[in-house]
């Protein structure tokens, strides 16, 4: 039985179509809605009219990607009881209209970072990376974060500060630009001093405080999600490390652990996205999909190529420094656990996550870094191969 493929689809907005998606051959889509400001409720109305329209074009949809959670409730601040509140209540709405699987991070402030959006890659099509030099470059000497060179060593803050010097004004600001750029779904971007007012807002909230608000905020959203069946997943951080002296909670193996603790329950489960895991060295993304294989409730496929200093580049899916086969091989494995264990949610959803900037593509305006139509096809194409050769050859 091959895995659930589904597509991520930003919505109406979203210049690659749902016919389109219909012929890369996925029948599950990926969406949320972005219109609904972060914190509200997500209404049944709302919910159904996004599931009309993605039924009228032969499709359903499988996965809510995401239901952001308010940056309040990270902090335990403000109206977050009110924003708890309502977070469950739009689960229990997306388990009303059938939408049975959620995605969601708890990363504060940033939810991904790259610094260059538009690598050329070796075959001509346009990738991502992160640079860590650049990244130290931009915290320390052009957001001019307070008391940033205390974390980095004495090497970081050098490379990065020949770096910045060798910059011009445009590369600057081409920086500057990458690293504020919004939420997927989104191309609104905090400005710097927006950037500066949000951390400040963190400057009580260590690692420790972090932990303590994640596991609260499961604890309370997991026996809603039991009741309206829906099954939560976490994604990890997008880099696995810290970021601009912010605490980051689901970057490792025991972070995942710890989270699977706070509440033992098949809807308290991960994300597993093996590009964002895949980017920490320490990280043996095969052996982590074995571990927590069972409470695996949604899957992100995507490789990168990765150095001890903390730069990676996305690669081509089948490439890279994340072995792919052995994922499949576990993710594959599993599923077929789950079916004779008589599991309800024994087929798992699966996307191609990100994809090259190909020619085709080139000519769309606005494709959001990562989500191009080509590059995700043949992502799929490959993870669908991949998928066939290993259930033949061990007979799943």
């Amino acid at each position: 039985m091959a895995l659930e493929q589904t597509w991520r689809w930003f919505g109406p907005g979203d210049p690659v179509t749902l016919p389109e998606i219909r012929q890369t051959g996925a029948a599950g889509i990926v969406t949320a809605l972005h219109h609904v400001p972060v914190g509200e409720i997500w209404s049944v109305e709302e919910i159904g009219k996004r599931i009309r329209l993605i039924e009228e074009n032969g499709l359903r949809w499988s996965v809510a990607e995401s239901l952001p959670v308010h940056e309040e409730i990270k902090k335990r601040t403000g109206r977050y009881r009110q924003w708890i509140e309502n977070y469950g209540e739009s689960i229990r709405n997306l388990g009303k209209c059938g939408v049975g699987t959620i995605c969601y991070n708890f990363m504060p402030v940033l939810d991904w970072s790259r610094t260059d959006l538009r690598v050329r890659f070796r075959d001509g099509s346009i990738t991502t990376e992160f640079d860590a030099s650049a990244f130290a470059a931009f915290d320390m000497f052009l957001l001019r974060r307070t008391g940033a060179e205390e974390g980095y060593s004495r090497e970081q803050v050098s490379r990065a500060r020949e770096m910045h010097d060798a910059m011009t004004q445009r590369e600057k600001d081409r920086l500057v630009e990458t690293v504020l750029l919004g939420l997927p779904g989104s191309l609104e971007a905090f400005s710097l001093e927006g950037l500066r007012s949000a951390l400040n807002g963190y400057r009580d909230v260590g690692d420790a405080d972090l932990r303590r608000n994640l596991y609260d905020f499961i604890k309370e959203i997991i026996p809603v999600a039991e009741e309206s069946g829906v099954l939560l997943g976490i994604h990890p951080d997008d880099p696995p490390r810290t970021l601009l002296g912010l605490p980051r909670v689901v970057s490792n193996e025991s972070d995942l652990r710890r989270i699977l603790e706070a509440v033992d329950s098949s809807a308290n489960g991960l994300t597993f996205c093996t590009g964002s895991l895949g980017a920490g060295m320490k990280n043996d993304v095969p052996a982590m999909a074995e571990k927590f294989a069972a409470r695996i409730n949604f899957i992100h496929l995507r490789n990168v190529a990765r150095n001890s200093e903390g730069d990676f580049l996305e690669e081509n899916h089948l490439e890279g420094d994340v072995d792919m086969y052995a994922v499949m091989r576990t993710l594959l494995g599993e599923q077929k656990r789950r079916a004779e264990a008589g599991r309800k949610d024994n087929r798992m959803p699966m996307r191609p996550d990100h994809g090259h900037l190909m020619i085709p593509d080139e000519s769309r305006k606005g494709i959001y870094p990562g989500y191009s139509l080509f590059g995700r096809m043949r992502a799929l194409a490959e993870l669908r191969g991949l998928e066939l050769g290993i259930t033949r050859s061990l007979g799943l």
